[in-house]
């Protein structure tokens, strides 16, 4: 895999929408500016929006040629270090046509989102590079009152060096509320609990090693079929990584795509899975038991399971780079990347 170069104060980066366009209505632009200062004052960034970024949501839903024409603008652009996304949505296979994979390879860089996003993650794994499921402008980085700590941090330890040995560790707090999205509440934060579960081990013993692949787990059967949907061999020896978006799937729908991933193959193939903290915990014990009942009618007991993790979905979120190696220490319920993340 390709790994971009770390960022460094002073970079540039992107923002893109590439699939749902709210972050141009002019009812939540607002969460931009929030989000494009909290990037040049906390990070060091400057930040350029792509051409069609701000257009709106109906602009954006009626143009996927312009969504993917911005993502490979932005690949092409050598003055851009990375490019975030502005949310995810339900759209971004529609951009899937018009995508040149060889822009992609030849123009590394970091890309980061996440939920919907997952269409584009699978892109850039198809490419070849490594990309970072992470933080979005519009939910993270335009945060009301202040990005949380667990997020930020992950970025500036992730993003801005060496992460060799960096151990991806269970957020102490985490937040089921809700502020609705209205520029009247950009002074109102989140309410936090204490995080009582933290990582569980559902299964398995010692220490398993293997590269990240997967994502959000609603998303996938969009991609199941595609050009970019990963190949059994390239499944063989992953840490598969899932996660369940703000739809709160049933636990049936959920026990439904994981038996589509055991027919064809991929848990008999990957070394472990880490499961992201479902979003307000809703649902939080019937997901695990779905896991169980799907593991064990494939006859993997064993198979480590990573459960609680501050992905996606989740509040507050980390990263986690596709295609780089990681370990699951059963025993002391760790996640420790064994190679930097970037360059």
């Amino acid at each position: 895999m390709i790994k971009p170069r770390k960022l460094k104060p002073g970079d540039k980066i992107a923002v893109v929408s590439l699939s749902w366009g709210g972050l141009g209505d002019p009812e939540l632009i607002h969460k931009f500016y929030i989000a494009e200062k909290r990037l040049e004052e906390e990070f060091g960034l400057s930040v350029e929006c792509m051409p069609n970024a701000l257009k709106g949501s109906e602009f954006i839903y009626e143009h996927p040629e312009l969504r993917a024409s911005d993502l490979m603008r932005a690949f092409e652009d050598k003055s851009i270090s990375a490019i975030i996304c502005a949310i995810g949505g339900d759209d971004t296979v529609r951009i899937l046509p018009y995508v040149n994979f060889d822009i992609i390879k030849n123009n590394p860089k970091i890309f980061m989102g996440y939920s919907d996003t997952t269409i584009n993650h699978l892109m850039m794994y198809k490419a070849g590079l490594v990309s970072y499921y992470g933080p979005s402008v519009m939910c993270e980085f335009g945060e009301y009152v202040r990005m949380p700590d667990y997020t930020k941090n992950a970025v500036k330890n992730i993003l801005f060096k060496n992460s060799a040995g960096f151990s991806v560790k269970s957020s102490s707090e985490w937040s089921d509320d809700y502020v609705v999205w209205d520029e009247n509440n950009i002074n109102v934060s989140k309410k936090m609990r204490r995080e009582k579960h933290g990582y569980e081990i559902l299964q398995g013993f010692g220490t398993v090693s293997g590269h990240l692949l997967g994502g959000c787990i609603d998303v996938f059967p969009m991609a199941i079929g595609t050009e970019i949907w990963p190949d059994l061999e390239q499944w063989r020896g992953a840490i598969l990584f899932i996660e369940t978006s703000e739809e709160k799937p049933t636990p049936s729908h959920v026990k439904y795509i994981l038996r589509g991933l055991a027919a064809q193959g991929i848990f008999k193939r990957i070394k472990g899975i880490i499961v992201g903290k479902p979003q307000g915990e809703v649902f939080y014990e019937e997901y695990k038991s779905v896991l169980l009942q799907v593991v064990y009618e494939e006859g993997l007991t064993e198979l480590p399971i990573l459960y609680n993790v501050n992905i996606g979905h989740a509040y507050p979120i980390g990263i986690l780079p596709y295609g780089i190696n990681i370990r699951i220490d059963c025993t002391e319920k760790t996640l420790t990347f064994l190679e930097s993340a970037v360059l």
